[in-house]
Parts: C-alpha cells; sequence; structure tokens
C-alpha cells in the first residue's frame, strides 16, 4: 500500500504514533464512515486476490471438457451431413439440455461455497465515528484504528497505538515459535527484519495475551501475509473422503462400461447396422452410463446442505467434516453458555421465614413466585425485599442488541437480583427515580458487601448486599411475617443452615438486609434482615431435549467445565446428563495415569475444575477408544483440542478467532442444541447423498444391462441414441436433483451413528441397487421380446420399452427414498419429488403421442392395452425392491458396517 499522499510507502514502524496518524491522515478517533467506505472504493476490498470467484463462463466451458460429449457431438453433426438430420437435432438439443443442467448444478455448488465463505469470514473491532464497532475484516481500509485482545486474528497489516502486555504468535509469517511481546514505541533501524518490528503486527498473526490498539497501514494484497498463497478466511474446499471414493466408483464402473459398451457396437457392426449409427448410439449409450458427474453431485449436496445447516445456527468451514458429523458418537460441551444461558437467574428467596420458587430463565423479567409448587402473588415483604436488592446493584437490564433480546448491563449476579424484581413488577429506572441514590459503599474483596443509601419520605434507607456470614453479622434483627423480631441464635443458625442448604443445589447465595435513618457510618450496624436470594446460570430449556435426542442417537454428551463440581453436578442432573454420578475433576484427572483413564473414560459424565490442556487429554482417550468425537470450545487454548478432535466446534459469539480458525463448525449461537441439529443436518445430507447415487447408479446398471442382454441374446437394440439419452436426461434431472433435498427419514435421530469405515457403497445398498437394475433390465428385455414377437414392429416395441423403462426410473425415485424402509411409508412426502415426476411423465405423453416428436424420437402412439402392460411391467419393481429392503432388513445381505466397492 501506499500513503495518502503518493509518496513511497514509508517505514511505519519507525514513525511515531503522531506520525502514523498524519501520514495515513486518521485520527485516534479513527475514521467516519463515509471516508472508510471512500477509501474501501480506492483501496479495495482487505482480502487476497486466490479468494476470485470462477466467472460463469469458465463453469459453461468446463461442461464441454468431456471427451465424449464432444465426440458426440461431431459424429452427430457427420450424421447430419449423411441426411440423419432430424435424429442429430434430436441428440444435439438433449445434450444442450444435458450441458445445461451440468452448467446449473456447478453454478449453484460455486455460488454456495461463496456464499460460505463470506458466512465464514472473520470480523474485527474498528473505531468508527469514535465508536467501537465490528465489521467484516474485508471491509477494512488504511488509516482503520482497530482493536486487538487476546485470541483476535490480526485483520490486517499494523501500526501499534498502545499495548498493555501484548503477545502476538507469528509462527505462520516469521516461523518464530514463541509468542512476540509488541510495544508501542517508534524503532530506529529501517531494515529491521520482520520478526524483530515489535511495534508492528501482521495479518494472519493472532494475539495470544494483553491488549492493544493499532492502526491499518496494509490491507488485501498489499499486506505482507499476501505474499503467502493461502486465504485463512476461506473454506477449505478440497475433496471430501466421499468424493475421492466416488472418483474410484465412477472411474470403476466407467471402464466396465466402455467395454461393454464396445461389445454391443461390435456385435451391431457384425450384424450389418452401419458405422455412423453404431458409433453414435455407443457413445450416446457411454454417455448416459458413464456416471462422470458423481463428485460434482455430491459438491452440490454438500454446499446447499451446509447453507441449510447456517439457517440451523451451524456453520461448517470444511466441508468433509459435514460426513464426519454423521458418525458422531461422543459430544463433549462446555457447560457455560452453551449448556447453560450464560445468564445467571434467581431460583430461590427465602422471605418472612418461607422459601419460594421463581420460573422464567435468563435476563427475560417474565416469571412467577411459587410455594410448595403453588402460584404465589408477590408480597409486600418479598417486595421490599427485591426492591432493597435492585437499589443496591448498579446493574441495569435492557431489551436491545443486534439480537433483540434482554441484556444485562454491568455485573452478571446484579443482574439476575435486577430481573427477579422485574418479575414482581419493580423496574429498576423507576425504583432509582423514586428513592435516588444518595451514597453508597462499594463492593470489596475484603468486605465482600456492598452498601447503597437511598432517600425516601421516612428519611435515608440503607440497602445492603453480600455473603449470607457477612450481612448477618451486621444485623440485630430480621423481618418475620408478622413484623421485625430480633435475630437471636436460634434464628442466626436456621438462615445460615438455609444459605448452605441453598449452595449444597449449587445456588450462588447472596443475603440482604436494610437499615432506616442510616447515616454512611452508622449503614452497615444493627441492620435488620430481609432474606436470602438463590441464584445460577440456568441450562438452557432446550438443551435438555436436545440431549435426549443425542441419548435417541446412540451419541455420548459428556460436560467439560472449569466451574465447581456442585455446579457441574447440578446442572447435569437438571439436562438428565449425569446418570452415574460419575463426576472427575481436573486434579483427579491429574492423578489418574494413562492405562486408569483409558478404562474410566468411557464411563465419566462431567469433567469440573479442568483446564483446557485436560481438554485435548479426553478427546485423545477418547479417540483410542474408536470414538468419533465432537469438542466444543471459545478460547485461545482450546485451539489444540479442537484441532485434535474430529469436529472442532468454536463459539460464534464468544469464541476468539483463533478458535475459529482452528475448528472445523461454528455455533453462531452457541447453543448445545445447535450442536445436535447439525448432527442431525449431516447426516440428513449424507443419506441424501446416498438416496441420489442409488437412484444415479441402479438406473445406469439397469440401462446398461438391457442394452447388452439385447445384444448377447441377438434382439435388436431396444433403444435408439435419441431414447438413451433422454432416459438419462431425465434420471440425472429433476427426479435425481429432488432425491437430493428429500426430506430427513423419521427415524434418523433414533439409529446410533454411522461407522467412520462404512461408506455409502454397504452391501445392502449395493444389493438393492444391483437388484433393482437387473429387475429393470430383465422386465424390459422380456417386455421387447414379446412386443417383437407379437407384432408390434420394431417402433412400436421400442416405445413400449422407452415408456416402461421411463416408468421404472420414476417408480425406483419413490423407492430409493429410504434403503431400509417401506415405500409406503411417507410415500409421497418430498413434494419436489412429485413435482419432477408429474412434469416427466407429462413430457413422456407428450413424446409419444405428438407428432412432430415421433420422428425424430422414434415413438409410436401406444393403445390402452400397451399402456396397461407397460404401467403393470413398470410397477412389477415395487414388490421386488420391498423384499430385497426386506432381506436387508433381517441381514440376509451379509451386513453393514463396511463399504463393498472402495475401501
Amino acid at each position: 500500500m501506499k500513503p495518502l499522499s503518493g509518496e513511497m510507502t514509508p517505514s511505519w514502524h519507525t514513525l511515531s504514533a503522531d506520525a502514523v496518524y498524519s501520514d495515513l491522515q486518521s485520527t485516534p478517533n479513527g475514521l467516519t464512515e463515509a471516508e472508510a467506505a471512500r477509501r474501501l472504493m480506492e483501496y479495495g476490498p482487505n482480502e487476497l486476490q486466490a479468494a476470485r470467484r470462477t466467472s460463469p463462463w469458465v463453469i459453461l466451458f468446463e461442461q464441454f471438457k468431456n471427451v465424449l460429449i464432444l465426440i458426440l457431438l461431431v459424429a452427430t453433426a457427420i450424421s447430419a451431413l449423411l441426411g440423419h438430420g432430424v435424429e442429430a437435432a434430436a441428440i444435439a438439443v438433449i445434450v444442450f439440455f444435458a450441458v445445461l443442467l451440468g452448467f446449473v448444478q456447478e453454478y449453484r455448488a460455486e455460488r454456495a461455497v461463496e456464499a460460505l465463505r463470506h458466512m465464514a469470514a472473520p470480523t474485527a473491532t474498528v473505531l468508527r465515528d469514535g465508536r467501537e464497532a465490528k465489521v467484516p475484516a474485508r471491509d477494512l481500509v488504511p488509516g482503520d484504528v482497530i482493536l486487538l485482545r487476546a485470541g483476535d486474528k490480526v485483520p490486517a497489516d499494523v501500526r501499534l497505538i498502545e499495548a498493555v502486555n501484548l503477545q502476538i504468535e507469528e509462527a505462520a509469517l516469521t516461523g518464530e515459535s514463541v509468542p512476540v511481546e509488541k510495544h508501542a514505541a517508534s524503532l530506529t533501524d529501517d531494515e529491521l527484519a520482520l520478526g524483530d518490528r515489535k511495534n508492528m503486527a501482521y495479518a494472519g498473526t493472532a494475539a495470544t495475551y494483553g491488549r492493544g490498539r493499532a492502526m491499518v497501514v496494509a490491507t488485501g494484497m498489499d499486506t505482507e501475509f499476501g505474499k503467502i498463497a493461502q486465504m485463512l478466511q476461506t473454506i477449505e474446499t478440497g475433496k471430501t473422503p466421499l468424493q475421492e471414493n466416488l472418483d474410484k466408483v465412477g472411474h470403476m464402473l466407467a471402464r466396465a462400461a466402455v467395454v461393454i459398451v464396445a461389445v454391443i457396437v461390435a456385435l451391431g457392426l457384425f450384424r450389418g447396422q452401419t458405422f455412423i449409427s453404431m458409433l453414435i448410439f455407443g457413445i450416446a449409450l457411454a454417455v448416459a452410463v458413464v456416471p462422470e458427474a458423481l463428485p460434482a453431485v455430491v459438491t452440490i449436496s454438500l454446499a446447499i446442505g451446509v447453507q441449510r445447516m447456517v439457517k440451523r445456527h451451524a456453520l461448517m468451514r470444511r466441508l468433509p467434516a459435514v460426513e464426519t458429523l454423521g458418525s458422531t458418537s461422543v459430544i463433549c460441551s462446555d457447560k457455560t453458555g452453551t449448556l447453560t444461558k450464560d445468564e445467571m437467574t434467581v431460583r430461590k428467596i427465602l422471605v418472612a421465614g418461607q422459601i419460594l420458587e421463581v420460573s422464567g430463565a435468563g435476563y427475560e423479567p417474565h416469571g412467577q413466585f411459587s410455594h410448595d409448587s403453588l402460584t404465589v402473588e408477590p408480597s409486600r415483604l418479598l417486595k421490599l425485599l427485591l426492591r432493597a436488592a435492585a437499589l443496591a446493584s448498579d446493574t441495569h437490564i435492557a431489551y436491545d442488541g443486534p439480537d433483540d433480546r434482554w441484556h444485562v448491563r454491568g455485573d452478571p449476579t446484579e443482574g439476575a437480583l435486577v430481573v427477579a424484581a422485574a418479575k414482581a413488577g419493580l423496574n429498576k429506572a423507576d425504583l432509582e427515580s423514586q428513592f435516588p441514590r444518595v451514597n453508597e459503599i462499594p463492593f470489596t474483596s475484603e468486605t465482600k458487601r456492598m452498601t447503597t443509601l437511598h432517600a425516601e419520605q421516612e428519611g435515608v434507607v440503607a440497602y445492603s448486599k453480600g455473603a449470607p456470614e457477612i450481612i448477618l453479622d451486621s444485623c440485630v434483627r430480621w423481618l418475620a411475617a408478622d413484623g421485625e423480631a430480633a435475630l437471636d441464635a436460634a434464628s442466626r443458625e436456621a438462615i445460615l443452615e438455609t444459605a448452605h442448604q441453598m449452595a449444597s443445589e449449587a445456588l450462588r447465595v447472596l443475603a440482604v438486609a436494610f437499615k432506616a435513618d442510616a447515616t454512611l457510618e452508622s449503614a452497615e450496624h444493627e441492620m435488620t434482615f430481609l432474606g436470602l436470594m438463590g441464584m445460577i446460570d440456568p441450562p438452557r430449556p432446550e438443551a435438555k431435549s436436545a440431549i435426549q435426542t443425542c441419548e435417541q442417537a446412540g451419541i455420548k454428551v459428556v460436560m467439560i467445565t472449569g466451574d465447581h463440581p456442585l455446579t457441574a453436578q447440578a446442572v447435569a442432573r437438571e439436562l438428565g446428563l449425569l446418570k452415574t454420578g460419575h463426576v472427575v475433576t481436573g486434579a483427579e484427572l491429574e492423578a489418574m495415569n494413562e492405562a486408569e483413564f483409558g478404562r474410566e473414560v468411557e464411563n465419566i459424565e462431567v469433567y469440573a475444575r479442568v483446564s483446557p490442556a485436560h481438554k485435548l487429554r479426553v478427546v485423545t482417550a477418547l479417540q483410542e477408544k474408536g470414538h468419533i468425537v465432537a469438542m466444543t470450545g471459545d478460547g485461545v487454548n482450546d485451539a489444540p483440542a479442537l484441532k485434535k478432535a474430529d469436529i472442532g466446534i468454536a463459539m460464534g459469539i464468544t469464541g476468539t478467532d483463533v478458535t475459529k480458525e482452528a475448528a472445523a463448525m461454528t455455533l453462531t449461537d452457541d447453543n448445545f442444541a445447535s450442536i445436535v441439529a447439525a448432527v442431525e443436518e449431516g447426516r440428513g445430507i449424507f443419506g441424501n447423498i446416498k438416496k441420489y447415487l442409488m437412484y444415479l447408479l441402479s438406473s445406469n446398471v439397469g440401462e446398461i444391462c438391457l442394452m447388452a442382454g439385447a445384444s448377447l441374446v441377438g434382439l435388436p437394440l431396444p433403444l435408439s441414441a435419441v431414447q438413451i439419452l433422454y432416459v438419462n436426461l431425465v434420471t440425472d434431472g429433476l427426479p435425481a436433483l429432488a432425491l437430493s433435498v428429500d426430506p430427513p427419514e423419521p427415524d434418523l435421530m433414533r439409529r446410533p451413528p454411522r461407522h467412520p469405515s462404512a461408506g455409502i457403497f454397504t452391501r445392502p445398498v449395493v444389493s438393492l441397487m444391483a437388484v433393482g437394475g437387473l429387475w429393470s433390465a430383465l422386465v424390459n428385455l422380456g417386455l421387447f421380446a414379446w412386443a417383437l414377437n407379437s407384432g408390434r414392429g420394431a417402433e412400436g416395441a421400442m416405445t413400449m420399452t422407452f415408456a416402461s423403462l421411463v416408468l421404472i426410473q420414476f417408480f425406483k425415485a419413490y423407492n430409493f427414498r429410504s434403503d431400509r424402509h417401506s415405500v409406503l411409508n411417507q410415500a409421497f412426502a418430498n413434494k419436489w419429488l412429485n413435482l419432477a415426476i408429474v412434469l416427466d411423465l407429462l413430457l413422456l405423453v407428450i413424446i409419444i403421442y405428438v407428432p412432430f416428436l415421433q420422428e425424430p424420437f422414434g415413438t409410436f402412439s401406444l393403445a390402452l392395452i400397451d399402456w396397461a402392460i407397460v404401467v403393470a411391467l413398470a410397477f412389477s419393481i415395487f414388490p421386488v425392491l420391498e423384499l430385497a429392503k426386506w432381506i436387508g432388513r433381517r441381514g440376509r445381505f451379509g451386513g453393514t458396517s463396511r463399504s463393498v466397492l472402495v475401501e
């Protein structure tokens, strides 16, 4: 980047902060929004050119790289010159539609992946118009002032203006393995190496400790990192294991198909067919049955499926991870903010000797008070307690933010008190207006309490909250149901016993007291005890049902938290996660050797007081037991565990850039239920790819076996080149695409996880495809032979076979919606498949009956009796595939755990 003045780029590390501001025409408050927009136009987005998207024209021309299609078009042109113009035109039109379909599919996939890049792109904290704001890192411009915190990726090349204990990990750029301590002072040597420029930070590096403020001096391709051909914010789009598997399968089938096609063509020539007609037919058959698009189909299904996952708050950074999701057998989840709301909530209140329970979770000020499960209206004494607790707090609640929900401005614990008061109809702002604060004694770690003094009609009243023991020590009276009473030893002991009972339930307990006619000196002496308030960060309501779904799906959920064991145990028990009561602390984990931990790891349900380093050990031990592990994390130190896990899951709200970079998936709402939703979507995506491929390959097997069978038994070819290409277009077209968006099967999350080594082509699946393909070939071959012998002539026999083959493909589309369940189970649940079949049936009728289409397609108007025979024979695929599924369910096909085509 050149400076705004147009001179040579200065050595930014040698300039003072004021000189940097001057050269970049900026201020300590950053740029204005208008100036930032102008500079974005001038300098372009802050991204590497490697992220440029593929042109639609390139995608279109890619479709003609298939050698078979090019040869077919050449042969068709020769055929037209030899007088077969109608047939040649029909072939050209069908090939055009096939190319167009391929273009649309790949264009959608390209745009889907492009959309994922933008969704996965990091953000930066920037000062604009003097206000702190989050903006996409690609929108940064030279002159922007950014804020850096531990865990942030440095989004551009920057000159540090302020550095507080700031350390930057620069291994990606300089190879330095230890984080470098930074400062903001100017340096004198113009020729310093990058690693020695201690007042600079560079794009692609990461802050590991401390905080800082910096001025952007270079963006995009002008950064030091711009010289390195990688984009850390892009989606990784290398081939997935499934695509590599299908590459091998496609090549294997292609070789087999070419051999069979060559035999069919040779037999045709031997029987006296013309060379050009057999060449066109052979190439058309090869185009129809060679599944060269299988890997592309997987990309489309994965990319579009991943976009659906975004709507369920799960952003996948790596497409191969979608395949792994379906195999996940253990989810290791943080507690705070993922299984819980990360919003402290008052659950129990002791007032006037009575314990009340409070409903509602989080900061939403809606809930009820109950005693012995019966709802009660807030009493005068309860309102006095809640008023005192709210007034003795500095925190407010507000309904705002980008997500339009309730937020706390201040301390979360005080937020819980303010929300509890709001549930009783006591608004904090109204209370402060009615009882203005006139003085206060702030909280300290030594006093463990906070006291505020307020002006009321009767004089100045002091309200105090803090640790129960501390507050009770300053009280001489307590407020009973019938008025104030002396706080004797028995009453004091009963209150402390209640406080201990609440604490044993993992509640954080605060006591509240007041004093009338108070002064600053006397405020915390001879007070009157009002009550106790017990609070907890409550489990998310949706997390409990999500854990139950995991149990049904054969997925074990493990809680990992740095919190106290009692708190972890209480939350886990409320969620239904704790079955055996097996809780292990970090200290106990440290005391175990690898052999002991290996024996116990599958029985442990909760880890408490653990560090990020322990997470790595947990992941490793579970993987050694053969589990596919998903692990959540948000801090910088969680990155190694996330990289080690089969599915690393970063928190989108609280997570750092470093953890998001290490993770395969990011939760945009930090919610455990979104992990389970992602697993369900992952299983669904994999299932739909399987349906698509079963249908596609079974249809191809049926087509080539039909043609090969006819040649081997000495019959004429039952389909023309135009017909075989049309059948392929219909099969690969709308019905196949509809299967790729098929609704998930009802028992999808009631099945155990898929074994990692089990690909799509398990024995039952291969058997089902083979049965479908062979039955299709036998039925159509028999129909063709019978029609020829019944005096219908070659054209009539070919038309009946053509119609029968198309109908069988349609029936198979419904059958292959599941490889295990009956077709009658929600047969018409896929509305897109229903619509596709109706449209294709209409086209079939038009091709058979419209006179000017009969010549190019070689069709003949069928009588009603012909249709009856065709439909009856095509329908026979239903009971045959139902029987094959039944045998598969009973395990007669030899198991399901391994892939049989390609390991």
